[in-house]
């Protein structure tokens, strides 16, 4: 692996194979309540422009299971919001801590950061990707299934950050995804062009969520209006009304579908309570498993460098 872990795409198969691998030793471990510590001494510090639960928890909590320290950072608690460069701050807390995680809006904030880091940084969102969500799903969907190899994965909603960083996951894992977006609502343009252009014909945008879910494995969505968007969330409602995950949908997809959504859920709108709760529904493993995955990213980065 690299020495930072911004997108995806910078990864390949075995990377994340290594990721999945060593997540299912950790998971294990703490299921047989084994102290292992392998970053005693180590220390990440956070930083969130954007509120957070579960990126939070995860990562302060993997630390503290590893053995080391997490120093959360909100915009408030450091002079970048004071107007000190990121680079001039990324130079100093390289000297301080031994890795940042990073969930900001702008993804140039993080890769100026980590270009001027002499330590490794992670993407813990960005408007344009998450990566950490993605390989916690990854993982999910294998111990689920036993494999990804062949899966279908029906991606239902806005065009985010997470429809972008399922792109990147289809170019590097031999997976199909078929995107149902409303027209003005895409991913991003650039990933997307480069996605059906590597990945062979295994990434498909619809229109229609009934097509775009046909003989799906797994079908996931995501709120309609993200963090910073909620000006529009009146708009965007009336817009995608038509693609809210209901059980009528689910029976396009395959009898054992699997229900993902990276939470927080807003019932009733991009998803029926019905379905979060109903017996197609990974949604809290899902949730779960950020901990072990992120575990596994800190103690590869912070331990190894990511070598």
């Amino acid at each position: 692996m690299n020495r930072d872990l911004l997108s995806i795409y910078d990864l390949n198969m075995s990377d994340m194979d290594r990721i999945f691998f060593h997540a299912a030793r950790l998971k294990e471990k703490l299921k047989k309540g084994e102290n292992y510590q392998p970053l005693s001494g180590k220390t990440l510090g956070m930083i969130f422009d954007k509120s957070s639960t579960r990126t939070r928890l995860s990562f302060e909590v993997g630390m503290y299971q590893l053995g080391g320290l997490a120093i959360f950072l909100s915009n408030r608690d450091t002079q970048i919001g004071r107007g000190e460069s990121i680079a001039d701050t990324a130079r100093i807390m390289s000297r301080y801590v031994n890795g940042v995680l990073i969930r900001t809006y702008a993804h140039e904030t993080v890769e100026e950061f980590a270009r001027y880091a002499t330590i490794p940084v992670i993407n813990g969102l960005t408007d344009l990707l998450h990566p950490c969500q993605i390989l916690s799903d990854l993982f999910t969907i294998l111990e689920k299934r036993g494999s990804y190899e062949g899966v279908k994965i029906a991606y239902i909603g806005d065009g985010n950050n997470i429809a972008n960083s399922w792109i990147n996951a289809a170019i590097r894992l031999p997976i199909h995804l078929s995107l149902a977006c409303p027209a003005g609502y895409d991913p991003n343009q650039a990933i997307l062009a480069r996605g059906q252009q590597e990945a062979a014909g295994r990434i498909t945008l619809h229109r229609d969520p009934q097509a775009a879910v046909y003989d799906a494995d797994v079908v996931y969505t995501d709120v309609w209006a993200s963090m910073g968007q909620e000006a529009e969330k009146e708009a965007r409602a009336k817009v995608f009304a038509s693609y809210q995950v209901t059980g009528e949908l689910l029976r396009q997809a395959r009898a054992d579908v699997l229900v993902m959504h990276c939470l927080p859920a807003h019932r009733g709108e991009e998803i029926t309570a019905e379905v979060i709760d109903g017996r197609h529904s990974i949604i809290i493993d899902q949730a779960e498993n950020r901990l072990h995955v992120q575990k596994a990213i800190l103690e590869i980065l912070l331990k190894n460098g990511g070598s």
